[in-house]
């Protein structure tokens, strides 16, 4: 698919993010988008952003949808397809994430269910609708984001991330296995897999949002003293700090995700699309990305061995090995 001119795109957790420069950018090259977000209020804005910036020709629709919940799916199926009067579509990215779940062992157990159901049920799930959709047009493609913890399994010493994790393998698996499905029974349709690294996104005050948690300024004793336990464990808690240079701490961290990242949003949007145009299966967005996929694949059994994987020695070789490997042959 070398230009998306006069195609139809759905795009989940459109209201903000990479979901949001998707919609924007697939909308200026032409393609009209049905984006859908668990937010009015952040779709909304992103449908009328969209489409000020958009062509003629072009229509971008907003849409409410938990994309957990497969009747919400379905409805939000039937009124894109109304809304631009097509019986197919031809793009689908699954897009749609959420964090939290950190802990299997100690965590709520509805927090870690809610997490997993988003992450990898909403891909399942918009895959069961959209699918049948791409199938019934001349050419499709389905996108579905993993993550950087598709490939491994944690955030570092002291920091468990399993509903995310967990969530992420399976989007993982369950994208390359569609490989060979689509290849048999629907040549014409193909898929491929997004694994981002640390991308600029709003996705911890969405986390927050999601699971009715406060704002670092409002975080409650009991949540506060988890966080220096989980942050003391990683070394970003200096010994002694208040609660309220805690606080403080919290806030810089939430403020300097989204806007210190490596890539921004708009960026990793860019990374996908032209993926897509060119063909590409997998598709990592991030040094960091590509940098924690080179040490677990070559090294699988050191992955959780953090001081091993992360050795001067191994580093230095891995990335020797992959700058050898980009260089032009002479």
């Amino acid at each position: 698919m070398d230009s998306f001119t006069g195609k139809l795109a759905v795009v989940t957790g459109g209201g903000s993010g990479m979901g949001r420069e998707l919609v924007r950018q697939l909308a200026a090259a032409g393609c009209s988008v049905a984006a859908c977000d668990l937010n009015p209020d952040t779709v909304a804005e992103t449908a009328v952003s969209a489409q000020a910036e958009a062509g003629s020709g072009v229509l971008v629709t907003g849409h409410t949808c938990d994309v957990a919940d497969e009747v919400q799916l379905l409805r939000f199926r039937d009124e894109l397809l109304e809304a631009h009067a097509r019986d197919h579509v031809d793009l689908v990215f699954a897009n749609a994430g959420v964090g939290g779940g950190s802990s299997f062992v100690d965590g709520d157990r509805a927090e870690w269910e809610r997490t997993f159901a988003i992450d990898w049920q909403g891909v399942y799930f918009t895959a069961r609708v959209f699918v049948p959709l791409l199938v019934a047009g001349g050419e499709g493609t389905l996108v579905n984001t993993s993550s950087v913890n598709g490939l491994w399994a944690s955030l570092g010493p002291g920091m468990p991330n399993t509903a995310y994790s967990a969530a992420k393998f399976a989007v993982r698996g369950f994208t390359e296995a569609l490989i060979e499905d689509l290849r048999v029974h629907a040549p014409h349709v193909r898929v491929a897999l997004v694994m981002p690294g640390h991308v600029g996104t709003g996705i911890m005050a969405n986390t927050r949002r999601v699971h009715g948690q406060p704002g670092p300024e409002d975080v409650g004793q009991a949540d506060l003293d988890k966080a220096r336990a989980v942050l003391g464990g990683a070394g970003l808690v200096p010994e002694g700090a208040s609660d309220e240079e805690l606080r403080q701490l919290l806030t810089r961290l939430d403020n300097d995700f989204k806007d210190k990242a490596p890539v921004t949003a708009a960026q990793a949007a860019t990374i996908i699309l032209d993926g897509v145009r060119g063909g590409a299966w997998r598709i990592l967005i991030g040094q960091d990305a590509a940098w924690i996929d080179r040490l677990v694949r070559a090294r699988p059994e050191a992955a959780y061995d953090y001081e091993e994987l992360f050795n001067e020695a191994a580093v230095a070789e891995y990335t020797s090995v992959a700058q050898a490997a980009a260089a032009p042959a002479t």
